[in-house]
């Protein structure tokens, strides 16, 4: 236990498919001018360096989004020289546009340097100047000790007050004091949760699923976003499946998106695929990644080998 450390894997294909989803979420949830609450249940240390050691010992951002910005950096940032992109992408996704202009929003130039946390992103989009003034709050869980300590101190640097609060605490535990969200000012509920452990230890996909079924019995309205690895182990196979069971049984819509970026030219192993399964998706999620998602693999998917695919499955309530 505590082995993980996120800082390795910052920046990868499977961050970029969480942040995908959860900045096409969120933008979505803002278009209402009411108070959000927001919870990551596993929030790391909020930000990372690119090129700090961590990532440099692993290569995984240079082959996620340091290859995306590169290929599309005249999408968000016209004095860039851009990289040529797959002769078959004319046009940027708009989800895919939204996601490296705020990651190119915490850095200078490329090679991007800094790497927003799921922490950071959220905080950047309440804090935006056309949001700002509705008052959303952000709650951080982080168990690892190391991270927490991180997490804390690079929060305090973002001035953010009272709306951002960091725990740290088993978030599985945490997120049931919070939920039903108390009523903001008008009398409106509005949640949005993003669960993302490490599954370092089998019982995580378990804590997942029941922190999923508890949540939605205490409150079933909330949007509940679920990053899961896609790896050769029974637990991580069932995950998707019972979280679209829970969903159901809740009479809840759900989506699934998985990203695979196909084997690596060097047999060289770890984690080429994931997936985000979303209970309570925004109408338009789907069609953002429909849109995008072809984008992302072929550029991350470029001179990889077997198994590149993509995917996006939704059902109704």
């Amino acid at each position: 236990m505590f082995s993980y450390r996120h800082g390795f894997h910052a920046g990868n294909h499977a961050d970029v498919l969480k942040h995908l989803c959860l900045i096409a979420t969120v933008r979505y949830l803002m278009r209402k001018d009411a108070p959000l609450l927001m919870v990551d249940t596993h929030a790391g240390a909020g930000v990372y360096r690119l090129d700090g050691d961590y990532a440099q010992t692993s290569g995984e951002a240079d082959a996620g989004v340091q290859r995306l910005a590169h290929a599309f950096s005249q999408a968000f940032d016209p004095a860039a020289q851009a990289a040529p992109a797959p002769a078959a992408i004319k046009d940027i996704a708009e989800g895919l546009r939204d996601y490296l202009a705020l990651v190119a929003s915490f850095n200078q130039r490329l090679p991007w340097r800094t790497y927003p946390g799921s922490p950071f992103v959220l905080q950047h989009l309440m804090d935006e100047p056309a949001r700002a003034a509705v008052h959303d709050r952000l709650k951080l869980f982080e168990l690892h000790p190391s991270d927490a300590q991180a997490l804390v101190g690079n929060i305090e640097q973002l001035g953010a007050g009272r709306r951002v609060a960091v725990a740290p605490e088993d978030g599985f535990a945490g997120l049931r004091a919070l939920l039903p969200p108390p009523p903001a000012p008008g009398g409106s509920r509005r949640a949005l949760v993003l669960i993302d452990p490490s599954y370092e230890i089998k019982t995580d996909y378990g804590k997942v699923a029941a922190a999923i079924q508890d949540a939605l019995k205490r409150f079933p309205t909330g949007v509940y976003l679920v990053w899961y690895p896609i790896i050769a182990r029974p637990e991580a196979h069932d995950l998707p499946r019972r979280l679209r069971t829970l969903a159901q049984q809740a009479g809840r819509s759900w989506l699934n998106a998985t990203l695979h970026v196909g084997a690596a030219a060097d047999e060289s192993g770890g984690l080429t695929a994931s997936g985000m399964f979303v209970v309570n998706p925004p109408h338009t999620l789907k069609a953002t990644l429909d849109e995008a998602l072809p984008q992302v693999l072929a550029a991350l998917g470029e001179g990889r080998g077997r198994g590149a695919a993509w995917s996006v499955d939704a059902g109704a309530a």
